[in-house]
């Protein structure tokens, strides 16, 4: 990349914020009230994001009786909830691939489990008149390389022979670039109904009104401080209070867990984001994408873009940066280099659009775990539940770990629960210096494999037969 290229891209960042653009709305809600004093419940839910917030409507939808109450240690939404792309996705494994090659006897359920899931979110979203500019739009994971082209045809032929190809439709070059306009795109795959757009920020601030309109009881600025037995339920202390219950549900992810023994299954990974400022007619007609699909491609190191409800392009991805010692810190949220980079690459997809201004720049953290999608489990006797590692794809995942971390509490055998995903673990992450050692040489080697025609070299072969790896 020509020094003079850069710093004209760099340039399209001169006036963005830094700051998250779905949280920066005029329309977003005040806070709740924090707890002071002592309270019951019947659940108590910890976290104010998607998961927990699923967690206390569904409570509240099975047993309308039932008491429950919600704490969340800043305001609902502020972290991933409301900092994502708005990729809604029907998938629960983190895409067909993870989830073909780590529970090929399960796929058809949990694609199946995982298409009701969606339709679920969109019949809520309605029911509770959620403002969350919600489009069924789907999505188009495109290739950029040849070799990606190749791999990704050889993939369609091979999950048309399993059965796994309703819905989707192959793109060759000339198709793929009708749906969108880029000289860099070759080929596509289509996945016309499995996923779904949305203002993530507004779907948190519309599940905790709905939360609250059933008389859910919903404390803001309550950070959960520690975790006990207490009589025959279990007891949460919060800075000016303490609250009691006989079940308590975990939705916490990225943060670490009350239970501590979680902790190694997950570590943070940030991932950064641009928005643009709104299209002209006449950019967006350059563009083509009149069809207003989700897009990723198909690198390691990928990109994920889409368009806003008012016609913005939101584009993020390709860096994934551990921080040493899995700190979670305001700090990170920030990473200017990054942005300089993503403006560089977002230029190249859209060469049209030079001269284009970005408005906003943020960054934030995911939780990830060594497979990649969620891992489910109990603590205290099974007094206790938890839902964590949805590595960057927990929109819509969210609420299915919301249904078995109800379940597991419930002590139901569901076909939720009898699912191998839901009752095995990943391995978890060794320790540091052992963890960032890892997870920086698997980076490495990514993206060396983007650089080398997608050759995967000795490390990353080895960690495909161990099971693990890094996804952004």
């Amino acid at each position: 990349m020509a020094p003079s290229a850069m710093s004209r891209w760099s340039r399209s960042l001169s006036e963005a914020r830094p700051a998250a653009y779905w949280l920066d709305d005029p329309g977003r809600p005040g806070p709740e009230p924090a707890l002071t004093g002592a309270e019951t419940c019947d659940l108590l839910v910890v976290g104010g994001g998607y998961s927990g917030l699923w967690t206390a409507l569904i409570a509240k939808e099975r047993d309308p009786a039932r008491d429950v109450v919600l704490v969340e240690g800043r305001e609902a939404g502020w972290a991933a909830s409301g900092r994502n792309g708005g990729f809604c996705a029907a998938s629960l494994t983190h895409g067909l691939p993870n989830g073909l090659t780590r529970w090929p006897d399960e796929i058809q359920t949990l694609q199946r489990l995982g298409a009701r899931n969606l339709d679920a979110i969109e019949e809520t979203v309605a029911r509770h008149s959620i403002d969350c500019d919600f489009e069924r739009t789907g999505e188009i994971d495109v290739a950029t390389e040849p070799y990606q082209a190749r791999e990704l045809k050889d993939w369609y032929e091979e999950i048309r022979a399993k059965g796994l190809a309703e819905g989707l439709e192959y793109l060759d070059t000339e198709a793929v670039r009708d749906q969108v306009n880029s000289p860099t795109f070759l080929a596509g795959l289509h996945d016309r109904r499995g996923v779904a757009m949305l203002h993530p920020a507004r779907l948190a601030w519309g599940l905790k009104r709905a939360c609250l309109d059933l008389g859910v009881r919903v404390y803001e600025h309550t950070p959960a401080l520690s975790l006990k037995p207490y009589g025959a339920g279990m007891a949460v202390r919060t800075p000016y209070g303490r609250i009691r219950a006989p079940a308590v549900a975990l939705g916490t992810n990225v943060f670490p867990s009350l239970v501590r023994r979680v902790r190694a299954y997950t570590v943070p990974v940030y991932d950064y984001a641009l928005m643009t400022e709104p299209l002209t007619a006449d950019q967006l007609a350059s563009v083509g994408w009149r069809n207003r699909q989700g897009l990723g491609d198909s690198a390691n190191q990928f990109h994920y873009f889409r368009l806003s409800a008012d016609n913005r392009i939101l584009w993020g991805g390709y860096d994934a940066v551990y921080p040493y010692g899995g700190r979670v810190r305001a700090e990170y949220d920030d990473r200017p280099e990054t942005y300089a980079k993503l403006a560089g690459h977002f230029f190249t997809c859209f060469p049209q659009l030079e001269g284009v201004r970005f408005t906003h720049a943020w960054g934030g953290a995911i939780d990830t775990c060594s497979r990649f999608s969620a891992f489910f489990g109990t603590a205290h006797a099974g007094k206790v539940a938890y839902a964590a590692g949805y590595t960057g794809l927990g929109v819509g995942a969210t609420r299915f770990g919301a249904e078995v971390m109800l379940d597991l509490l419930a002590g139901e055998r569901t076909e939720r629960t009898e699912l191998e995903m839901v009752r095995r673990k990943p391995l978890p992450f060794p320790p540091e210096p052992f963890a960032w050692t890892g997870i920086a040489l698997t980076k490495w080697s990514l993206a060396r494999a983007d650089a080398q025609g997608g050759r995967r070299n000795l490390w990353l072969r080895t960690m495909d037969r161990l099971g693990l790896g890094f996804d952004s």
